[in-house]
């Protein structure tokens, strides 16, 4: 796979949003990785990701993974997961070989790393990723969250049972799934690049910053980094999956669908992130579950901007 500098989907943001320059300065991240001093400890003492990959069926959907601290071994330029996503995750026998990102995240430290490659081989509860880009992010939008493992019901346990209101067949939204949307923190997004791989990434905000919007969801994009991963995959590939997470109850929901960029005009419409930016997102398949996680509310992020309560649909 070619991962020589920016796609043309990232450089066709970057100049809309006229940071080339900024972004240029960052290329150096995108080289081929080495897992090993820093970044592999990093890895190591992490107990939860996310994966995003097309399942059989060619839809592309992001899931959780989580276990203790050690489950991501990494060295050279290859990344050994250790655990897999849930028996009704629709990433559970994820087909291989295909390109996936995975994104590991301590909510604690505010700190998080992505990792894009290719899945190799997989197994039960055993993963090898072949990485082509492995980097750090700034830890704007994460809010801080001490995750603790809660046991597991025989009800939520039960891979048939599903907690939702919504169609997984129509992706409708139900009354649950709005509500859990509406009121997000954090959610968890997949893209992909057809020749470029795949791509994990997180969004964060103050609760409301995720909008649904007749039956579409939408969210501003705040400023980053300058490398627009997700937002140029997008432009090339529509492809995109959602993860939101209750880290009250532990309930997650997953949407697959396709996603377009937006760009505003700041001086009439409400932009709380001041970029003239945002994702619109319109679900094709919906599937409901429960993760074995609960995350404790520390504090949201002091980058978060303030949501503008009723914002120009």
């Amino acid at each position: 796979m070619n991962t020589e500098g920016f796609h043309q989907g990232e450089r066709i943001i970057q100049r809309l949003a006229g940071v080339v320059d900024e972004a240029d300065r960052l290329q150096g991240m995108l080289q081929p990785p080495h897992l090993t001093g820093g970044l592999s400890t990093v890895l190591a003492g992490r107990s939860f990701a996310v994966l995003t990959a097309r399942d059989h069926h060619g839809a592309r959907w992001i899931s959780p993974i989580s276990a203790e601290p050690g489950f991501l071994v990494a060295g050279g330029t290859t990344l050994t997961v250790h655990a897999a996503p849930a028996t009704d995750d629709p990433l559970h026998s994820v087909p291989v070989p295909q390109h996936i990102g995975l994104l590991a995240i301590d909510f604690g430290i505010r700190r998080r790393i992505r990792v894009n490659g290719k899945l190799t081989s997989r197994s039960a509860d055993l993963l090898t990723v072949h990485a082509d880009q492995a980097f750090g992010n700034c830890p704007s939008y994460i809010q801080q969250r001490h995750l603790t493992t809660a046991r597991m019901s025989a009800c939520t346990a039960n891979p048939g049972h599903r907690q939702v209101q919504s169609n997984p067949d129509t992706g409708a939204l139900g009354d649950a799934d709005i509500e859990l949307i509406s009121n997000a923190d954090t959610f968890f997004l997949g893209t992909t690049h057809p020749t470029r791989g795949a791509d994990a990434s997180h969004k964060g905000g103050q609760p409301g910053f995720v909008r649904v919007d007749d039956g579409e969801i939408w969210w501003p994009d705040y400023a980053g980094n300058n490398l627009f991963n997700s937002l140029g995959n997008i432009t090339v590939d529509p492809a995109t999956a959602l993860l939101f997470i209750d880290f009250t109850t532990g309930r997650t929901l997953q949407l697959s669908g396709e996603a377009k960029v937006e760009w505003l005009d700041t001086s009439t419409c409400q932009d709380e992130g001041g970029t003239g930016r945002r994702v619109r997102f319109t679900p094709r398949r919906i599937r409901g579950g429960q993760i074995p996680l609960r995350g404790d509310l520390l504090s949201f992020s002091p980058h978060n901007p303030a949501v503008i309560k009723s914002p120009e649909a």
